[in-house]
């Protein structure tokens, strides 16, 4: 049997490229995704579709109650998203406090208690100018405690860490996946805003692709 993973997966593109490179690695996923009470919380039903066509185990784990001690983020609170590139110093505003480290510290867990040896999350160089932690130095001193924090050592794998969206998105579509299964606006209108950072990012890697983004946007 191959090698067991937990793979953090927002039903977003930069996830959904990491879940299916785990597949072409040989590893056997299981997918975890987590409601912490954002706006785009549509991006769980795309997870959702695409874990149930690819018959990977999925959970989907409600953590809004941290809310009561974070806020202050425009994905979680009743802030405007800001629009404009990710470089731009009023993205600051989308940054959830201490996400990432909840979140790996939650996958680590569950890999423990599954006999798993990684836990995947999508982390790569487009978000190191306004998240702390999607920074190289936070994933290294994370692999420094979760190789004692239990009795089993769970590794930190992160295949896009210090390359752009724009090569996420050339291996994606090297591996022939199909993006419009995936979700990336911050706004969870029915159509992708084109405007916030998640989006402007995203509308870039496909115009350095020369290929078009199958999502409709307003």
């Amino acid at each position: 049997m191959s090698e067991k993973v937990i793979v953090i997966f927002s039903g977003g593109m930069d996830s959904f490229t990491v879940l299916n490179k785990a597949l072409e690695d040989g590893k056997t996923p299981m997918a975890l995704s987590f409601d912490y009470g954002q706006r785009h919380k549509k991006e769980l039903d795309y997870a959702a579709r695409v874990c149930a066509e690819l018959a990977i185990p999925h959970k989907i784990v409600d953590i809004s109650a941290i809310n009561q001690l974070i806020g202050g983020s425009a994905l979680t609170s009743d802030i405007d998203v800001p629009e404009g590139h990710y470089e731009e110093p009023s993205m600051k505003t989308t940054v959830v406090p201490n996400r990432n480290m909840i979140l790996l510290s939650m996958a680590v867990g569950y890999a423990v208690s599954e006999n798993a040896t990684k836990v995947y999350y999508g982390a790569h160089s487009g978000d190191h100018a306004i998240y702390p932690d999607c920074r190289p130095e936070f994933v290294d001193k994370m692999n420094d405690v979760c190789a004692i924090a239990n009795y089993e050592a769970i590794e930190i794998v992160t295949p896009y860490l210090r390359v752009s969206k724009t090569a996420i998105l050339t291996d994606g579509l090297r591996m022939g996946l199909d993006y419009g299964k995936t979700w990336t606006c911050y706004n969870g209108r029915e159509k992708a805003c084109g405007q916030c950072g998640a989006c402007q990012e995203r509308l870039e890697a496909f115009r350095d692709n020369g290929k078009t983004d199958p999502l409709d946007y307003e």
